[in-house]
């Protein structure tokens, strides 16, 4: 009888939802204030990581609070005849794991392909470099853009933007290397605001630094790349060969038995 109760709550909640006599919508607006609140303070860097400029965080985190809240309200009506305090928690403690979890994924992403990202970045200050022969820095990040692997593109932007707001200092170039912390970007940042002061006798002798640094980082990069692949062949021959190993030992066991049976 109690599954049955649940049932119809539940079929009840998604009609009145449906026909719009309950506004789930206009709820998470009322109480916008609160349920920012929980938002993570890396979230939208995340959602542009992952997704780029193709979704809104704003739209991506209201449907997280949603399923959070209809969670809730499902698992409610499934103990509304034993509901009780701890039941209560229970369900709180659920509805927030289904509301966290797209955070969670989100930074799932981001751990597993910051590793890819830096990776690419010598090849990124490559082109960058070939830019810088020809223009100010400035107008090499902003022509760079199109180039940059997409999670980078966010952060070029914010840079492009504070330097062109009249701020002249490092801070633009800092905050892109906290930004995205990969191997050796603080250490960059800080070589291109000195390339950007210097004059044009400097500033070749400074690319030429540059250059050396980029090399070595592609250097660094194609190792890794190496030792990755190294490692990925020794744990499939690994795997091969204790698959191996257990065959022959389950044959070997099978021959034994026989041999058994027959005498």
């Amino acid at each position: 009888m109690m599954w049955e109760i649940a049932i119809v709550g539940i079929l009840l909640m998604v009609i009145l939802f449906s026909q719009g006599m309950i506004d789930g919508n206009k709820f998470i607006k009322d109480n916008e204030k609160v349920f920012q609140l929980l938002r993570e303070d890396d979230y939208d860097f995340l959602v542009s990581a992952r997704y780029g400029d193709q979704v809104d965080a704003n739209v991506l985190y209201e449907k997280r609070v949603k399923n959070g809240l209809l969670v809730l309200l499902i698992l409610v009506v499934v103990f509304i005849g034993s509901l009780n305090f701890v039941n209560l928690i229970v369900c709180f403690i659920v509805a927030y794991l289904i509301f966290k979890s797209g955070y969670s994924n989100l930074k799932t992403y981001y751990k597993k392909h910051l590793h890819e990202i830096d990776l690419l970045l010598p090849y990124y200050l490559k082109s960058l470099e070939i830019l810088i022969q020809h223009y100010t820095v400035p107008v090499a990040l902003s022509k760079s853009i199109d180039q940059a692997p997409a999670i980078f593109k966010e952060g070029l932007r914010e840079l492009i933007a504070s330097i062109n707001a009249g701020d002249s200092t490092i801070d633009p170039y800092m905050a892109f290397a906290i930004k995205y912390p990969v191997r050796d970007s603080m250490r960059m940042m800080r070589l291109l605001y000195r390339l950007g002061l210097g004059n044009q006798e400097r500033k070749q002798d400074q690319l030429i630094v540059f250059s050396r640094t980029i090399s070595n980082l592609q250097a660094k990069s194609r190792d890794t790349k190496y030792k990755e692949r190294l490692e990925r062949m020794e744990k499939k021959t690994m795997v091969m060969l204790s698959t191996t190993g257990v065959g022959v030992m389950i044959i070997l066991l099978l021959a034994i038995l026989r041999m058994f049976q027959a005498g």
